[in-house]
């Protein structure tokens, strides 16, 4: 039996259609595709209120394209952590020169590699 998600709005019945996630070290908030599993910083929206979202001043808000079939695809979290760092890179032609930072806000720790950063080693989440 599958279980329908609701929007996370406060007193909003209809169905969850995509999610929303912020990206506070880019100042982005990114609405995609509805996530395989309720996380507990991501909220479910509904059609209504995804299409009336709006970002605080100085923020952006990356609409990534809502997927006919509701199943998502297993590489749904990489996909979108390459479209937030593409969104926060400037332009090749703008002027801006981009430097890497020490420690970015995303990154990708295989199943059983070394965590470079903490030294220890990294196994997925049960």
């Amino acid at each position: 039996m599958s279980v329908v998600r609701r929007c996370s709005r406060t007193a909003c019945r209809h169905p969850a259609v995509c999610t929303l996630t912020y990206v506070y070290a880019d100042s982005t908030a990114v609405v995609g595709p509805l996530a395989t599993h309720v996380e507990p910083h991501c909220y479910d929206l509904c059609a209504p209120h995804a299409e009336r979202l709006t970002a605080p001043r100085g923020w952006e808000i990356l609409r990534l394209p809502l997927e006919s079939d509701p199943t998502p695809a297993s590489d749904d979290l990489e996909a979108l952590a390459n479209a937030v760092r593409e969104a926060a890179r400037p332009p090749e032609d703008s002027g801006v020169e981009s430097r890497p930072s020490k420690r970015g806000h995303l990154r990708v720790v295989r199943s059983g590699e070394a965590d470079p950063q903490s030294g220890g080693v990294s196994y997925p989440a049960e």
